[in-house]
């Protein structure tokens, strides 16, 4: 069966009713009557859907996209294909959040198990499916619509929340959160998991700083296990996914976007940015980063403490702020440990003046 999905969505709406109220104008060549029914990625987006282009990244995935509109800066609208409705907007992230919010209203309000103040139930609510075997410890919330497999787990003081699906021999540690959620089987979450809250998504600017609604979820494949005290937030538009057999540490954060391939290993204090994408393998040493938007090929090292700024090959190894390959670091760790020991002792520097 298909899954409902989290969020309630409004419309459709017309052209010109969406750039009225994002700040935007209908460019001319554009059919200010045609209909949107939702926002999506330019590479996700159909004829009925609404997509934004804001950097030049992505200027490829724009020329392929199918959307019957884009929202685009005045420099780039000559790039948007012929066919797409272009709605100008000189911020267009902006003017994308003022989309999101204008589609799915209910997504500026966090929301977790959905008990109405009058169900006059206990902390499992009726409309749940809680599998044969699946074990529900006292004080855990269960909450509207979720759905728990055979064999799982929730342990004292969980919080399952809204339309989650957790799969079979699970575990959910005490004072986990999940939300926004579509779980595996067997996999284990431990204590203080925090999984499906907001992605950090601000349009910033002058203004102040403008909340984007984050209406992706997270996806947790087969055999996954979670460190505790991790964060995982859930996608803007598309999905956060966590690949099969992934093993996370603890105090790991995982940002809105990232998909991370399978069997990887994440060691405490990773921070792993937005829309980064891990390939199959991958390994991360404690207390290194990932900046948004990169992608780190199968089977890569990143060393403890390293963070690349820009893609990395698979198989690759890489060390150091900015990381480079493994051996060009260790080349540059020799070089300075050199230099230190021809420096003059005594409190004198290389010149012999105090």
């Amino acid at each position: 069966m298909e899954h409902p999905g989290f969020f309630k969505r409004e419309g459709p709406f017309s052209i010109a009713d969406i750039a009225r109220r994002i700040e935007a104008e209908v460019a001319p060549a554009a059919d200010p009557g045609r209909m949107i029914e939702d926002v999506r990625a330019l590479t996700d987006a159909g004829p009925s859907h609404l997509s934004f282009i804001d950097n030049r990244k992505y200027l490829d995935a724009l020329q392929r996209t199918r959307a019957g509109a884009c929202i685009a800066a005045p420099a780039l609208v000559s790039r948007v294909p012929a066919g797409v409705n272009v709605l100008v907007a000189k911020a267009p992230y902006r003017s994308f959040a003022l989309a999101l919010q204008l589609f799915y209203p209910e997504a500026m309000r966090p929301k977790a198990a959905q008990f109405a103040a009058d169900d006059g139930v206990g902390l499992v609510h009726p409309t749940a499916f809680i599998e044969p075997g699946a074990v529900i410890e006292p004080g855990a919330v269960v909450g509207r619509e979720a759905q728990i497999g055979r064999g799982t787990v929730v342990s004292a003081g969980a919080v399952v929340g809204y339309r989650v699906a957790i799969g079979r021999d699970g575990f959910v540690g005490p004072g986990a959160s999940i939300t926004h959620a579509l779980v595996g089987d067997r996999v284990i979450l431990h204590a203080g998991v925090r999984i499906g809250q907001d992605g950090f998504g601000f349009a910033m600017g002058p203004r102040g700083h403008l909340k984007v609604p984050q209406i992706g979820r997270v996806i947790i494949q087969d055999d996954v296990e979670i460190g505790a005290n991790t964060t995982i937030d859930r996608g803007a538009l598309k999905d956060t996914v966590i690949g099969e057999g992934t093993k996370i540490d603890n105090l790991v954060q995982i940002g809105h976007n990232a998909v991370l391939g399978r069997h990887c290993v994440i060691v405490g204090q990773v921070g792993i940015s937005g829309s980064t994408t891990l390939g199959d393998f991958v390994v991360m040493g404690g207390q290194s980063g990932l900046v948004g938007h990169i992608k780190v090929g199968d089977g890569a090292q990143i060393a403890g403490a390293a963070h690349p700024t820009h893609d990395v090959p698979a198989g690759a190894r890489m060390a150091g702020t900015p990381a480079v390959p493994l051996k060009e670091f260790a080349r540059g760790v020799a070089v300075m440990k050199r230099l230190v020991r021809r420096r003059p002792t005594g409190g004198e520097d290389a010149t012999g003046e105090e």
